[in-house]
C-alpha cells in the first residue's frame, strides 16, 4: 500500500545533514550547533524572498479613533491588505482594498487626525515588531475590520530531536543541502567539499523555490498605474 507521510525529524534531518558533508553527528554540542545553523538559515530564507507556504491571514477590529495598531511578532510583511464591512455577513459583507503608501507619503499627510473609513496604511516597522498606521483614521460610522495577508516568519526549529521543522517536504532537501554547507563551513577538515555543497544547496534553494511558485495567470495592460 502506498504511504505519502514521509517527513524527517529535527534530530533526522541534522543527522542527514552531517553525513551529506562527510562528517558523523557525535556530540551534543553537534547537535545544539547544527540546530543554531538552522535557525539562522531560515532567517536567510526569509531575506531570500517570498516562500509562498510562509503566506497567512490575519484579522483586526479597529475602533473608532485609533489610527495603530501593533501586529504579532510573527508577521514579517504585509503582502495586501483590506477593510472589511458587515464582517460575517452572508449577504453585505464588502472589502475595500487599501493602499500601502511609505513612511515619506505618511509623514506628508497634513492632518493625521482626519477620520473617515480608511483607504490607506503605514506598516511601521522596528526591532521589536511591526504595527499599521491607517489613515484616515477609523470612525464611528460602522465597525471595521482589517483584514490581511501577511508573510510569516518561519518557526524556530524546535529543542527536542523528535521535533519537525515547520517547512514543506518538498523543502526537505533544500533543508538538508543548506545545513550540510553550514555544517562544513564550521569544520575545519570539512573546507574542501564546501563549494561542492554550496552548489548543491543552490540548486535544492532553486528547486525548492520553482516548486512554490505560483502558477496563476499573469497579465499586463498598457495604461495603468504611473509610479
Amino acid at each position: 500500500m502506498s504511504t505519502y507521510t514521509f517527513d524527517l525529524d529535527l534530530g533526522d534531518a541534522i543527522e542527514e545533514a552531517f553525513e551529506q558533508a562527510g562528517s558523523e553527528l557525535k556530540s551534543g554540542y553537534d547537535y545544539r550547533t547544527a540546530r543554531r545553523s538552522m535557525n539562522l538559515m531560515f532567517l536567510e530564507w526569509q531575506n531570500r524572498g517570498l516562500n509562498l507556504w510562509t503566506i497567512k491571514s490575519g484579522s483586526q477590529s479597529l475602533t473608532a479613533g485609533t489610527s495603530r495598531y501593533a501586529l504579532d511578532a510573527k508577521v514579517l510583511d504585509i503582502v495586501e491588505a483590506f477593510i472589511r464591512t458587515n464582517s460575517g455577513s452572508t449577504a453585505n459583507q464588502v472589502d475595500q482594498n487599501l493602499t500601502r503608501i511609505s513612511v515619506k507619503q505618511y509623514s506628508h499627510l497634513t492632518n493625521k487626525l482626519t477620520q473617515s473609513k480608511p483607504l490607506q496604511f503605514w506598516l511601521e516597522k522596528s526591532d521589536t515588531g511591526s504595527s499599521i498606521n491607517l489613515w484616515p483614521v477609523p470612525d464611528s460610522t460602522e465597525p471595521y475590520v482589517f483584514e490581511y495577508y501577511y508573510i510569516e516568519r518561519i518557526a524556530d526549529a524546535g529543542t527536542a530531536g523528535s521535533d519537525n521543522p515547520e517547512i514543506p517536504s518538498r523543502f526537505l532537501p533544500c533543508l538538508v543541502a543548506g545545513l550540510a554547507y553550514h555544517v562544513a563551513l564550521k569544520k575545519p577538515d570539512l573546507q574542501d567539499r564546501i563549494p561542492l555543497l554550496k552548489q548543491l544547496y543552490e540548486e535544492q534553494w532553486q528547486q525548492a523555490v520553482d516548486a512554490d511558485r505560483g502558477k496563476e495567470s499573469l497579465f499586463f495592460v498598457p495604461g495603468g498605474y504611473r509610479y
